[in-house]
């Protein structure tokens, strides 16, 4: 090899190995918002955790880690994303070491919330140092595997769980998230270069409480509607109190000279069908994983590595689709493979939404396929939308947003399809002769009665099927009504955002006004 092309190839493989460490930085953190879903009746039985314990330990992860995206996407900006990937991972991996010790359920909740910390540090720096760091030219594959990984982790954790299960407790869950975080701190260390956006405004903190505060109470009040009640007054009050401060969110950034998010950015069709959609896409597939896991196991009787294996043809489905989708874009355009994924999805969980407690494993798979290709297909174009909608000087916002997207609609997804589930499993749960004791801890969670055994499990089993059902048709409608938008907003004369180094004149108002 000449000495020129020597030097030529060199770029190429260190953009290679920032893209491998990234993606493995991604993948810790992703993987640990679904892959706790397989060790859910282990954990309920071995902490007498509620039904609601465990929709709060799934969801404080991601919560806190919805919440923090934004701040925690201009701290990186501001300091440098190498320095952010860097401490999300050690607070993410001592959050997990601390975990494993833990038998409470109150502090298992609270552990995961730090584990939410170190991961909002974390993912917002792996897109925006991908984006910085690749030519225009290759960034579109970039991405592209960026939005696999993205995707394809949340399963590879869930089956790298089920695999654990099968020797181990459900510590070994976080055992895996500690030795991730140090593999991808020393590729973080040797490999990814550092870069910062200069002459960054001043943070804005108000903006960044409101935030916090808003998404807390909104989620709170949801996951909690199951046992205070969807009418009561605090389940009410909560959620409207959450809508307000979101909504004094919204009026403080549009007057803020430097906001945290400016709002004005959503005048950008791309930008905001790629957001809506990400976050429906997510509401849906974390739901589902949610509630899934827990049917697989608790109704059916899999062991977890049975019920981490039945989502294989998902997985199977989803990785090829992402690949192919940037093809697929190029050829029609992003308007038909985007609509078309999301159609894919809401149909899929159309099909789920049928299956029973005896239903033959086929026709889980008939709605897996399905809902893995659609996800495959809709995740890259709703990506791509919202970076290539932004200049080049703002991709870090772009990353942020995708982000939040992402994360807000998992935290939803699992908020309320868990609570569309929870309230309606214990509608269903008729247990007329049975001592009141029993019938409490019988309703305060499906893994309870299965602990109880004999009918009072047999018709906790059919009440969560129904519970189930009614969940899976919410996804169904959260899924119709990303296609709508997308089809709406993404005209078919415009089916490409803007390139990037247009956008400062394309959407010269809301871009300047915007910061991270």
């Amino acid at each position: 090899m000449s000495s020129s092309a020597a030097a030529a190839s060199r770029p190429a493989a260190r953009h290679s190995l920032v893209l491998v460490v990234t993606c493995l930085a991604l993948g810790s953190v992703v993987a640990a918002m679904a892959s706790l879903n397989v060790a859910l009746p282990d954990l309920a039985r071995d902490t007498h955790a509620t039904q609601t314990n465990l929709s709060w330990i799934v969801d404080a992860y991601s919560l806190v880690f919805a919440a923090l995206l934004l701040p925690a996407g201009a701290i990186g900006d501001r300091f440098g994303r190498r320095r952010a990937l860097i401490a999300g991972l050690a607070v993410f991996g001592a959050g997990s070491a601390a975990a494993v010790f833990t038998t409470d359920p109150s502090t298992l909740i609270v552990l995961r919330g730090v584990l939410g910390v170190g991961a909002a540090l974390v993912m917002p720096a792996t897109l925006s140092t991908i984006t910085s760091t690749f030519p225009r030219a290759q960034r579109a594959r970039a991405v592209s595997v960026w939005a696999a990984v993205a995707g394809g982790s949340a399963l590879l954790g869930v089956f790298a769980t089920g695999a654990l299960l099968e020797q181990w407790s459900w510590r070994s869950v976080f055992w895996l998230n500690v030795a991730l975080a140090v593999v991808a701190l020393a590729g973080t260390l040797r490999y990814v270069p550092e870069s910062a956006e200069a002459h960054q405004p001043r943070l804005d903190v108000t903006g960044a409480l409101l935030a916090v505060t808003g998404l807390v109470a909104l989620v709170y009040s949801v996951i909690e509607a199951p046992t205070r009640g969807w009418a009561a007054p605090a389940t009410l009050g909560g959620i409207g109190l959450g809508l307000v401060v979101l909504a004094g969110f919204v009026l403080h950034e549009l007057h803020r000279e430097h906001p945290l998010l400016d709002p004005r950015l959503f005048r950008e069709p791309h930008f905001a069908a790629g957001s809506l959609s990400i976050m429906l896409q997510f509401f849906v597939f974390f739901g589902f994983i949610f509630v899934m896991m827990q049917y697989l196991q608790l109704v059916r009787g899999d062991n977890a590595l049975m019920a981490a294996t039945s989502m294989i043809p998902m997985a199977l489905a989803m990785v090829p689709f992402s690949r192919l989708t940037p093809h697929l874009v190029a050829r029609f355009g992003f308007r038909g493979p985007w609509t078309i994924g999301l159609v894919a999805v809401a149909g899929a969980m159309g099909v789920l939404s049928r299956v029973e407690a005896d239903s033959p494993y086929w026709l889980i798979a008939a709605g897996l396929v399905p809902l893995g290709a659609g996800m495959g297909l809709a995740m890259t174009p709703a990506t791509t939308a919202i970076m290539d909608a932004l200049p080049r000087s703002l991709q870090s916002v772009g990353s942020a947003m995708n982000d939040l997207s992402r994360e807000l609609g998992g935290a939803l997804g699992i908020a309320v399809l868990g609570s569309m589930l929870s309230a309606s499993y214990r509608s269903h749960l008729h247990l007329v002769h049975a001592p009141r004791p029993v019938v409490e801890t019988a309703r305060s969670s499906l893994a309870a009665a299965h602990a109880i055994g004999g009918p009072v499990a047999q018709r906790a089993r059919g009440a969560f099927v129904d519970g189930m059902h009614t969940a899976l048709l919410g996804g169904a409608a959260a899924a119709a009504l990303a296609a709508v938008a997308v089809a709406l907003l993404i005209r078919a004369n415009r089916g490409h955002p803007q390139p990037t180094d247009q956008a400062t004149t394309t959407a010269q108002e809301p871009v300047s006004h915007l910061h991270t």
